[in-house]
């Protein structure tokens, strides 16, 4: 079966070689995304779940961003380091109003925090789901592309009944044959990839919900500290 199935390849038309040789290269870069997205999300997971225990187990935010920047993968480290660092900026202009700060200052200083996470958390996401487009335009394209050489080849086999001037089985099952190859191989491109690509985006929009609970949760931290001192 494996010999038919190259032969069909290796004797159909330049168009189906070209199909086939497309669709070959999707799916290499496919299971490429498909491999470094799975390595991806398992760093994600293993460095999100241990920085959160030292977030919560840090006597401070100083000890927790110290700690912070060991975890790579982790969104909410990152999302944590990009807020503490706007933190910063504020305690600095703070320390040079102080004795004057009102409660409306300190709102418009918390909003200024509130920007600076958001932005991160959509830099972060943008990163993490960089490349599944693809995976998206594999799964929606190559059926097409495989029907495309599949029509190809049908035409094809139905000129070459023309030029013999015979349809019997021998003459066009082989043609036929060859053009469904196409199809089956874009069938074969596209399902694991529609598959991977939902699998992923469900991946992605937990990931997205987990770094959202905790930027409310900082940003309650915060926001009490503030109230605290006025």
């Amino acid at each position: 079966m494996q010999s038919s199935f190259s032969s069909m390849i290796l004797h159909a038309g330049p168009v189906g070689q070209f199909v086939m040789l497309t669709l070959l290269v999707f799916s290499l870069v496919s299971w490429a995304i498909v491999l470094s997205k799975l390595k991806l999300f398992r760093n994600v997971r293993i460095d999100s779940e241990d920085f959160l225990d030292t977030f919560w187990s840090s006597n401070n935010l100083s000890e927790a961003y110290d700690a912070a920047e060991e975890f790579e993968y982790s969104p909410e480290a990152v999302v944590f380091i990009a807020g503490y660092n706007e933190l910063q900026k504020i305690n600095k202009v703070r320390a040079e109003d102080k004795g004057s700060e009102t409660l409306e200052m300190q709102m418009a200083t918390l909003d200024n925090l509130k920007r600076a996470i958001r932005k991160a958390e959509s830099q972060e996401i943008s990163e993490l789901g960089r490349a599944l487009p693809f995976l998206a335009t594999t799964g929606s394209a190559t059926p097409f592309i495989g029907l495309f050489g599949t029509v190809m080849g049908i035409m094809s086999s139905f000129h070459d009944i023309g030029l013999r001037g015979s349809a019997s089985l021998a003459v066009v099952a082989p043609g036929i044959s060859e053009a469904l190859i196409v199809t089956a191989a874009g069938l074969a491109v596209a399902i694991p990839a529609v598959i991977a690509f939902n699998f992923f985006s469900a991946k992605l929009d937990r990931i997205d919900g987990d770094m959202q609970n905790f930027s409310t949760d900082f940003l309650n931290l915060v926001e009490r500290d503030l109230l605290s001192r006025v």
